[in-house]
Order: C-alpha cells, then structure tokens, then sequence
C-alpha cells in the first residue's frame, strides 16, 4: 500500500501536514506525536522580524470551530532559522516554513534568508485575515496574487505553495492568477473572517472585532473551494479546514487535494494528524486501494 505523494518533486511519505498556526514549528507537540509520522511539518508563520500579533483578547470559541485574532504573532525569521529549523531537522518529514509579510518587501526578506536553509518547502501567506496590512489586501486580489508570485518565486531556492484565501467573490480566479505566477503548489483554504459579540457586555469579544473562523464549520466551503481549483488550474493542491478525522480528509483527496492539513483538531486533540493518518490507511485496507494517487481527484473522474 502506498501513501506517499509527491509534490513539486518533494515527496512526503504520506499526505498528511500541519495547518500553519495550529503547531507551532512542533516543539510543544513533539511529546504527544512522533513527527517522523507526518508526512510534513508546516512551521506556524515567520516574519522578517518579530510580531507581537493583535492585543487580547484573541480567541473565541464558536458553534463548530472557533476565531482566531492572534495576528501572527512570532519570533522573526533570525530565532526560527538558529531555533527551529534544527530542531526539526532531527526527524524524519518535511519542512515547510510558513511565510508572513506586510509588503513584497518582507516576504522576500524571509525567502532569501530560508533559501540557504535546510528546509523542503515554503507555503506564502498572502491571505490571513486578521492582519491589518499586507495579507487580506494581497490575498484578495488577484493582480497582486500574481505580482507577488512571481516576485517570491524569482528568489525562492525551494518550491513554493501560495496559500489561498476563501474570502473572496471566486477562488478559482486567484488560483489560476497563483498558477500564472509561477507557483508550485496551492494550499487552500486559509480561514474565513467572522465576528462575535457578546450581548451581555455588548461589545466585540476579540480585540480585532473581527477573526479568522476555522474548524468543522467552514469544512464543506473549503471542500467546494478545493474542487473547484482542482477543476482550474494544474497545480498539486494541499486541503484544509476543518478536517477532524481521517474521513474529513478523504472528502478533501477525492475532491482534488494531493495532502491535507490538519489545524484546529491539533487544539482540541494533539494526536489528530496521526489519528487522520491511521484512519487513511485503515480506509486503504478495507476498500483495496493500493496507491493514493487512485483516490486523489477520484469524483473528476465519474
């Protein structure tokens, strides 16, 4: 039975990673996951130089998932490269570093100093939606979806995945702009913004007003929005949003997705990916599939 897949010509051992944000760079869940298991590690985003993200409160739970205004905050590029990066090199799966930025300027920035690193890939956040500056106003649009492309791949020395946001009137339009850039892969969806408020207060409850909504809640949107780029353009396409189990992420491999990633499920349960990873191969067993790749897509094809 074969799980790997292979994308961008960097093959991982199954298809399965980390939502960025929802991990760390593994450190704090390296004692519950052996991450040698995963098919890749993605870092939680890394900025040229230190954010401090959005004044508290940040979080706030929902019907079926939650918000989050954390605004990205972390270390910047210089801790991560002398702290993370070999830390992760000690097991056996891939690295993907998260990359953040306020302008072209900072994602370049980032990219040139991870382009003499030993990390395998890179996934440019150009869509957050709780950053004030930078990644809604890029995500958004696709001329700038384009533009930025092509600027970060000319530097990039490893492949990049340009990660997609779904606040947007058609998904497809900024997937097939990513495509025209040059990018290698596309990884979608990032989350979508809402809001709470409390009525007894009655007020905001985060600080932002508005967050980012992940988690079961937003999995049929991001399942739709995968198939439709599936359906677009001709990139490797790694799923995610509000996979919780094993089965959450064969709706997504069917649908057109080549990986998954696991995010919110990793706060609520920390063995999540290895659970989803199982619960694959389980399904692989029962219905005699040998190879992944016979399910990648597999309603396309009907």
């Amino acid at each position: 039975m074969n799980t790997k897949v292979n994308i961008a010509g960097i093959e991982w051992k199954n298809p399965v990673t980390t939502a960025s944000g929802s991990f760390g760079s593994g450190m704090e869940y390296s004692e519950f996951v052996d991450l040698s298991k995963l098919g890749a590690v993605t870092t939680k985003g890394v900025s040229n130089i230190p954010w401090t993200g959005n004044p508290t409160p940040r979080i706030a739970e929902t019907y079926g998932g939650m918000l989050n205004a954390i605004g990205l905050q972390n270390p910047g590029a210089e801790v991560f490269i002398e702290r993370d990066i070999p830390f992760l090199k000690k097991y056996d799966t891939k690295i993907i570093v998260n990359v953040c930025g306020k302008t072209t300027e900072d994602y370049i920035d980032v990219v040139e100093r991870l382009a003499e690193t030993d990390v395998d890939m890179l996934e440019i956040n150009i869509s957050c939606p709780n950053v004030k500056e930078g990644g809604i106003a890029f995500g958004q649009n696709s001329c700038a979806v384009e533009a930025i492309t092509k600027e970060v791949k000319k530097r990039a020395k490893q492949p990049i995945i340009m990660k997609l946001s779904p606040n947007v009137t058609d998904i497809t339009e900024t997937a097939k702009a990513a495509e025209a850039g040059g990018a290698d892969a596309l990884s979608l969806i990032n989350t979508l913004t809402g809001m709470k408020i409390d009525i007894y207060k009655r007020k905001f409850v985060l600080a932002n007003k508005t967050g980012g909504l992940s988690g079961p809640a937003v999995k049929p949107i991001a399942v739709r929005m995968v198939n439709q780029v599936a359906n677009a353009v001709k990139l490797p396409i790694i799923g995610m949003g509000g996979i919780m189990s094993g089965e959450d992420a064969l709706e997504f491999i069917m649908a057109g997705a080549m990986a998954v990633a696991v995010g919110t499920a990793n706060f609520i349960n920390p063995t999540a990916t290895l659970e989803v990873i199982t619960e694959i191969e389980n399904y692989m067993r029962k219905y005699n599939i040998e190879d992944i790749k016979e399910l990648i897509g597999c309603v396309n094809r009907i």
